[in-house]
């Protein structure tokens, strides 16, 4: 009796210790826009605080990551769009409710140099310029010089970002000079005046360059969080409400914090915010 019992405790001290296991690991798949550079900084500050959870992370695109979670194959799938109504369709067939945080926007400034005399474009002068149909500032209303175009790298998701953003997914231009970085992009601009590139919103504050007012809209933060500024969008987590676990919330709640969204800015995306402290965020 006591050897039965004994392998009785024994049986559920192991089940305590898988679901203890289970529960402090997290698969997170999904967009590459959040998986490629922000998702890692924010799984490593998370685990900073929460060094026994493991967070395993895959990029493989939002299809992929939605259609894991409606499999049970993940925690969160993170998006660069909603879900669709196949998406949603297939949800309700399986009875999953899904619940959604918003994690803060991609969003990218076009900027050109201080002494740059086109402040303004529209989005489809932005297209001419990116794809290369348009090649001289003259064109935009600036002096008669060539434009010299400035984009990231292509192992980079801004690269593909920005053309399905402002480029209806057209090639770049074959004139266009890659940079490994935003910062990189706003160094070149800087020191030519006839350079135009794309940066985090961060970086468009840099002094010797400055932001491209698009369709008259300035980037701002407030802008995009209203919707107004057409060259960003929202990125977010999608779960299922019914598996939700402690450490899957935790995590969602430190993106959401105050920390949180301040990596969320360093990245150069555009934080979240409440909408009645919109109107006060216009300083950035």
């Amino acid at each position: 009796m006591r050897g039965h019992r004994r392998a009785v405790w024994l049986s559920v001290s192991l089940f305590a210790l898988a679901v203890s296991a289970r529960a402090e690991t997290l698969v997170i798949k999904g967009s590459n826009t959040f998986g490629e550079e922000l998702g890692p900084r924010l799984i490593e500050a998370f685990r900073a605080q929460r060094p026994g959870v493991e967070v395993i992370l895959e990029r493989k695109g939002t299809a992929t990551g939605i259609a894991a979670l409606l499999a049970g194959e993940c925690d969160i799938a993170s998006a660069s769009r909603t879900m669709n109504e196949d998406e949603l369709r297939l949800a309700r067939s399986r009875g999953i409710r899904t619940r959604t945080y918003l994690v803060g926007f991609y969003a990218v400034s076009v900027v050109v140099n201080a002494g740059n005399p086109v402040g303004e474009l529209t989005d489809r002068q932005v297209r001419e310029i990116f794809t290369g149909r348009s090649t001289r500032w003259s064109a935009v209303g600036g002096r008669d010089a060539a434009i010299r175009v400035c984009i990231r790298d292509a192992r980079s998701g801004t690269h593909l970002g920005f053309r399905e953003l402002a480029m209806g997914n057209e090639p770049y231009t074959p004139a266009a000079e890659t940079f490994e970085s935003y910062e990189a992009i706003a160094a070149a601009v800087r020191a030519d005046v006839d350079a135009i590139g794309y940066v985090g919103m961060n970086y468009a504050a840099m002094s010797g360059i400055k932001p491209v007012l698009i369709n008259g809209i300035r980037p701002s933060i407030l802008a995009v969080n209203e919707g107004l500024y057409p060259y960003a969008r929202a990125v977010r987590f999608y779960t299922n409400a019914a598996r939700e676990t402690p450490v899957t919330r935790a995590f969602i709640r430190f993106v959401q914090s105050r920390d949180g969204q301040r990596i969320v800015q360093e990245m150069g995306f555009a934080p979240r915010f409440e909408r009645s402290l919109l109107r006060r965020t216009e300083a950035w």
